[in-house]
């Protein structure tokens, strides 16, 4: 398949999380929180500070974590609390904080149990070809948020969207994370975000894992936080529908991601300057 043309004042469908629009050149959503759950209590905490941080900002906030990281770099690594009890402290989440949730499923049978809880089902980027699972998170009614694999072209995204479509689901969301650039590297294309918006639906910015550095600490992998700021700035200024940011209160501690994770203390910081460029570019 042939790159399509850029037109990046084509205006992306609207996808409705909750009482959350996103796209249709609506204002920046926030995506954000730590990449596993590390339990109840620092869910909760990292959930409520969020929230309060993403309110003085002005921005929307959909809460992330994941119940299982199954595709970590090493056996011994930490992977979460499972389905069941992940999902349980994700609906506490949900109900205390009235967040809409997203977490990824891996499984095709793991759907039916996530879908009644949160309002994203995330496809991860390893598993975005997997025809039967991302059907299956399709027919689950939900809004789908896909995460490009590290190895596609932004076109070729397009195939994994009308399997989404066969389902007869419109609610789509597109995440660029960045693309396999040599060894243990990763490098974010900006153009991907423009190609990926000619589908039609909104697009989302992973600014956090595009600076993973996979495998690259050997038993697990590498990253370049200090870089999150100036890409999650580019980003916004090309015109994207929400931003994705992985967020821990001490990204040095954190059990998944760590390396690539913004510190809660910076996010306010981060969020007033990227709302002014959205502004500026949605002419909001």
């Amino acid at each position: 398949m042939s790159p399509p043309s850029a037109r990046s004042s084509t205006a992306p469908k609207i996808v409705k999380v909750g009482n959350t629009i996103i796209g249709g050149g609506n204002p920046l959503v926030l995506i954000a929180g730590p990449c596993v759950i590390e339990g109840r209590d620092s869910a909760l905490r990292h959930a409520s500070l969020l929230r309060e941080t993403a309110r003085r900002a002005g921005i929307p906030l959909i809460f992330k974590s994941s119940y299982d990281k199954a595709n970590r770099t090493a056996l011994e690594s930490f992977r979460g609390p499972g389905l069941e009890e992940g999902l349980k402290i994700l609906a506490e989440v949900k109900r205390e904080f009235e967040l809409p949730i997203l977490t990824d499923v891996h499984e095709k049978e793991q759907v039916a149990l996530a879908k009644e809880v949160v309002d994203v089902l995330q496809i991860p980027a390893f598993l975005c070809r997997q025809t039967d699972l991302v059907i299956a998170v399709a027919g689950a009614g939900k809004a789908v948020n896909v995460k490009k694999g590290q190895f596609l072209a932004p076109w070729d995204i397009r195939n994994v969207v009308d399997k989404i479509r066969s389902a007869g689901n419109e609610q789509i969301l597109l995440t660029e994370r960045g693309v396999s650039f040599g060894y243990n590297n990763l490098v974010s294309d900006m153009r991907a975000l423009v190609v990926m918006r000619e589908l039609g639906y909104p697009v989302v910015f992973d600014a956090t894992h595009s600076l993973q550095l996979p495998g690259g600490l050997g038993h697990a992998s590498g990253g370049q936080r200090q870089f999150i700021a100036p890409l999650a700035r580019a980003g916004v200024a090309v015109g994207i529908d929400a931003l994705f940011l992985e967020v821990h209160e001490d990204p040095d501690r954190a059990l998944s991601d760590g390396p690539n994770s913004l510190a809660l203390t910076e996010v306010e910081a981060l969020l007033r300057s990227v709302r002014e460029i959205d502004a500026l570019v949605k002419g909001n």
